[in-house]
């Protein structure tokens, strides 16, 4: 009954949303000219003469200053930008290492089309008998709403997966696992701006099924407005892969071998008239290695009794992925899109392992061996349909997702002195199925005031089955969520944007000690953003939201994980999603080619989610997941580009956030520790296509209520030569080149009711690698910009803090 009742509520504001669409708008107003036209150019460096390609060019409204279409420039150094209704314009054209060049552009309704020949750009440098001029995309964006990593722009990813990707994002920390965190809080992960079920069950897993090679961007988005999804108490990340807007047939292919792993990617599109069809295919194999693990615990019981467990072994885990998508783009007429896109996953992590066990003095040795697989298929359906006024548009969008997560393992212990031992093994297959509706409706007042509306609802599904046991786990979660924004000019530099979402969610969950449990809760999340333009391209931006973190399958799931016998692990399904405020002021300027991002902000988290140590009945050390209390985090974030010269660009980013959880009911606060991140990048340009690039990533030790985990450093090194007309390149990467192994260690203290619980993990992670790497992209590069449905709602479990659920966003 829920259901329905969560289901005609979305219709019906469908349907209303649609009545008022086709009646002519909220208000009405003038209607413009359904007369469009393009603008073309050619971008020339002013002493070679040669083409600049990919030049980032914007087309902003004379009377205004109003950003309305924009695009960068081919391989040739032009420009092609569609649908241009006629008006006054200014044609910004920007390159790194180049001086910002302004044109004015005229297009009239007799003479839609405006070709202004070739433009010449020249360098920020006085002197430039020495420059060799690099089509090489800014590596970096800052942009108003958001931060954007241009991975293809960065030579050092080739060979590498997300997770690599991720760790090189400035305001990102990826733990050894590949967990993510942004600004020390739990993120929200996309992917081409829709959540996917490749998260279901783990983000960390997902993110390895990625090759480097298809992603093309990273978006860091630190004050979602309530037209996002309010999951993702930090905020949202959004991987954006590689896809042509081109004309014609044109796509790219990637390969890359190394001694730690392999990767392939090739990504096709075939576009004529209103007809686009895309597809690519990607693929990644890493070499089993071994992995050393040494484990301490120390049990001191309240009766006086002491328990030594200690472990030291290897696992020889190899891990192999597949992925690939095919997508659909129509456009009826001027006014009317529909698109589809299907998109699979499947990946493979597992091996044989072998350690020896140490018990009160009492040796023995395990045999393990664990497989475990990941499947998951996405498929959506988006309309859109826009209208003679300018920014009107109404969009439905649906999403099925289903996927699939068994897990297999084995372990055999021998006592010592013995030839034989006992086996014991575990079977559990989950399923993941979720159904997401959505609704968004935008009408523009006028030219600087807004009104965005809309609702969705996500409908979950987990199914947990576990052999030789009969407590099968079965959780269901709805969510039903409407949103409203406006966004309006306080002034003719202040501007103001705003809104609140509503979430209402429903949960129902059985487990073997209790039955079923249901949990239904209601949340606000508002969220404002003041944005003031100051002299000299400068920005200062003040912005406050509420976000929520649901957690996650893996998080949930009751399932007792013994792969390790003297590790356990288990869900906790009774957890509540965590609750946060965040507050940032950020300043942004752009100094004589330089760019410099700053930030603070504060961010205050209730029921933060966390792992626990405790031990069973029988004194084994067990980790699950608990609300641990609330936390305060106080922090700023600073990023720089610079460029000495043209052809050699530095870059780094320099974060820090404190830690510190308080919980009056258990009486006990952490403190406040300091938790940081730095990131460096140097970008060389030899002439000739050559290029070389260095990098250096450091994440300092991380905090938990309980104990303390190592800082980590990552570093590596590219060569790249462009060859083929500049449309394919070959190179060399190498990571960590001068360490074998990343070495971390995570030490725990725990109180108990039965005593106290230390415990010591070292893990040695077999990191250093070399490569070679090739791409080539083909076909006719005509770019046109096409605005694309959003739906990023959809699952996602978030390892670091929860994020199986939903809510829903853009």
């Amino acid at each position: 009954m829920k259901k329905l009742l969560l289901l005609t509520f979305i219709l019906g504001l469908f349907f209303t949303a649609h009545a008022q669409f086709t009646g002519g708008g909220l208000g009405g107003g003038p209607k413009k000219s359904t007369v469009t036209g393009r603008i073309t150019a050619t971008i020339l460096d002013s002493l070679t003469k040669k083409p600049i390609d990919y030049a980032t060019v914007s087309l902003i409204t004379a009377k205004d200053n109003k950003s309305v279409n924009g695009g960068v420039t081919d391989g040739k150094g032009k420009l092609s930008l569609q649908n241009v209704s006629p008006d006054s314009y200014k044609l910004m054209i920007g390159f790194m290492g180049y001086k910002t060049k302004s044109v004015l552009v005229t297009t009239t309704p007799s003479k839609p089309d405006n070709n202004i020949g070739t433009i010449y750009i020249s360098s920020s440098e006085n002197t430039l008998a020495d420059v060799q001029v690099q089509g090489t995309k800014a590596v970096i964006e800052n942009k108003i709403d958001r931060m954007v990593y241009n991975a293809e722009a960065d030579g050092t990813n080739a060979g590498g997966d997300a997770t690599d990707v991720m760790r090189k994002v400035p305001m990102l920390s990826v733990d050894i696992n590949g967990n993510v965190q942004l600004r020390g809080g739990a993120v929200r992960v996309l992917i081409n701006g829709k959540p996917s079920g490749t998260m279901a069950s783990s983000v960390a897993d997902a993110l390895k099924m990625i090759p480097a090679e298809q992603i093309k961007s990273v978006e860091v988005i630190t004050s979602p407005s309530a037209k996002y999804d309010a999951e993702g108490s930090g905020g949202i990340i959004n991987i954006i892969t590689k896809k042509s807007n081109a004309q014609g047939v044109s796509g790219s292919v990637n390969a890359s071998a190394g001694t730690r792993q392999n990767n392939g990617a090739f990504n096709l599109t075939a576009k004529t008239g209103r007809l686009s069809v895309n597809t690519s295919l990607g693929g990644n194999f890493a070499y089993a290695q071994n992995s050393r693990v040494v484990i301490v615990n120390n049990t001191k019981l309240n009766n006086g009794g002491v328990n030594n467990l200690s472990q030291d072994g290897f696992s020889k885990w190899g891990r192999d992925g597949l992925n690939g998508s095919l997508g659909v783009d129509y456009d009826f007429n001027a006014y009317n899109n529909i698109s589809s896109n299907v998109k699979f996953n499947r990946f493979s992590n597992g091996g044989p392992g072998e350690s020896d066990f140490i018990y009160n003095n009492i040796r023995q040795k395990n045999i393990s061996d664990m497989d475990m697989t990941f499947s998951n298929m996405d498929w959506n359906v988006d309309y859109k349909k826009t209208s003679k006024k300018e920014g009107e548009e109404f969009s439905i969008s649906a999403q099925l997702s289903t996927g699939r997560t068994p897990q297999r393992f084995s372990n055999t212990l021998i006592p010592q002195d013995s030839l034989t031992g006992v086996t014991t093994e575990r079977n559990n297959t989950s399923k993941n199925n979720e159904y997401t509706v959505q609704t968004d409706y935008t009408y523009p007042f006028s030219k600087s005031t807004t009104l965005e509306v809309g609702a969705k609802g996500i409908f979950r599904k987990i199914r947990s089955q576990f052999d030789f046991s009969s407590q099968d786990f079965d959780y269901n979660q709805d969510v039903a969520a409407a949103y409203g924004v406006i966004s309006f000019n306080l002034t003719k530099k202040l501007k103001f944007k705003g809104g609140l979402r509503t979430e209402y969610t429903t949960i129902s969950f059985n487990t073997k000690a209790n039955g079923i449990q249901k949990n239904d809760y209601l949340n606000l999340f508002p969220s404002a953003i003041i944005s003031q333009t100051l002299k000299g391209n400068a920005t200062l931006k003040l912005s406050y939201n509420r976000r929520l973190q649901r957690p996650g399958q893996n998080y949930l799931n009751p399932f007792l994980n013994d792969s390790n016998p003297i590790n356990l692990q288990q869900g906790n399904p009774y957890l509540n999603p965590e609750l946060s405020d965040n507050l940032e002021l950020g300043y942004s300027t752009f100094i004589k080619g330089s760019v410099i991002n700053a930030s603070v902000f504060y961010r205050r988290t209730g029921g933060i989610i966390e792992s626990s140590l405790t031990t069973t009945a029988a004194n084994t050390p067990l980790t699950t997941y608990i609300n641990v209390g609330t936390g305060q985090t106080y922090g700023f974030n600073v990023f720089g580009s610079y460029n000495p010269k043209p052809k050699w660009t530095l870059m780094s980013n320099f974060g820090l956030n404190t830690y510190e959880v308080d919980n009056k009911v258990a009486n006990f606060n952490t403190g406040t520790f300091i938790n940081y991140n730095i990131f460096a990048r140097s970008a060389y340009g030899f002439g000739k296509g050559y290029n070389f690039e260095l990098f250096g990533v450091v994440n300092s030790p991380r905090r938990t209520y309980q104990g303390k985990t190592d800082a980590m450093i990552f570093y590596g090194a590219s060569f790249k030569k462009d060859i083929l007309n500049k449309k394919g390149s070959i190179g060399v990467n190498t990571l960590n080149p001068f360490t074998k192994d990343l070495h971390i260690q995570t030490v725990n203290n725990s109180i108990t009711p039965t005593g106290t619980v230390f415990q010591s993990q070292n893990i040695y992670y077999p990191l250093r690698s070399f490569g070679v790497n090739f791409s080539y992209s083909f076909g006719k590069l005509k770019f046109t910009e096409k605005k694309k449905i959003k739906n990023d709602d959809v699952k996602q479990d978030q390892q670091q803090g929860g994020g199986m659920g939903g809510g829903v966003q853009q």
